[in-house]
């Protein structure tokens, strides 16, 4: 029988194993953690629920953050090298980028100098205030490479939020969507959460990660609690996560 009292799960108990393909852990290049110290704190914080395998994704923006393949690499060699210098072996890093579609993003595709995911993936992201004006064709110009598009936190598009059928429209273009883990809870707004438990309820999600930037993040994840309805939604996203980039 249905009971507004129903228990609630805490979400890390199940987070065991997960490939965090969405992050802000490397040091000093965008808004995330800001020194290499930061960077190991938050990877400490993520292997107390069991997560140890990152592809760090820094933000490639213009006029914001303009990384390229070389600041990420040697900001990844040098977290890298610290982990090792402390002996943590049982971690594992690799490095993409999340990449925002603006007017300088296709530009860097047809030069090569975007960072997938595993080679045959790429994390693109739009603005909060207003879709990208050239999204469609830049989706175009990915999926013609054989790469496949993520979007990230695609519940976080307030302005998707009144037209739930621009989500399925855009999954017809062969995007892939990325769940943030704070999204299941009021952490960015209640809209922002109904919309993500009503991707998760249509099907619409392949992956969760964690978009973390700091350690508050870390601490808000560890106090996510949902229902055992939304547990069963949101576990086979987190194996094909897993499956998908382990």
């Amino acid at each position: 029988m249905f009971s507004f009292f129903e228990k609630k799960i805490f979400l890390v108990d199940h987070l065991h194993g997960l490939v965090d393909i969405h992050n802000h852990i490397l040091p000093g290049i965008d808004d995330g953690a800001k020194s290499i110290e930061d960077s190991i704190e938050l990877i400490s914080g993520f292997t107390e629920f069991g997560i140890n395998n990152f592809v760090c994704t820094p933000h490639i923006m213009s006029h914001y953050y303009p990384n390229t393949p070389k600041t990420i690499k040697t900001a990844f060699e040098a977290l890298n090298k610290s982990l090792d210098k402390q002996g943590i072996k049982d971690v594992k890093i690799d490095y993409a980028a999340e990449h925002m579609i603006d007017e300088n993003f296709e530009t860097l595709l047809n030069k090569n100098l975007v960072l997938r995911l595993r080679k045959e993936y790429l994390l693109v992201e739009m603005s909060y205030l207003q879709p990208s004006l050239n999204f469609n064709d830049a989706i175009q110009n990915i999926t013609s490479r054989s790469i496949y598009p993520i979007l990230a936190h695609p519940e976080r598009y307030g302005y998707f939020h009144n037209s739930f059928s621009v989500y399925e429209s855009i999954k017809k273009m062969g995007v892939l969507f990325q769940l943030n883990l704070l999204s299941l809870t009021g952490y960015y707004g209640v809209e922002i959460q109904k919309t993500s438990l009503k991707l998760l309820k249509a099907g619409l999600i392949e992956f969760i990660s964690s978009d973390v930037h700091n350690m508050n993040h870390i601490k808000r994840i560890k106090e996510i609690k949902i229902k055992p309805n939304t547990l069963n939604q949101i576990l086979p996203v987190v194996e094909n996560t897993i499956l998908t980039f382990y």
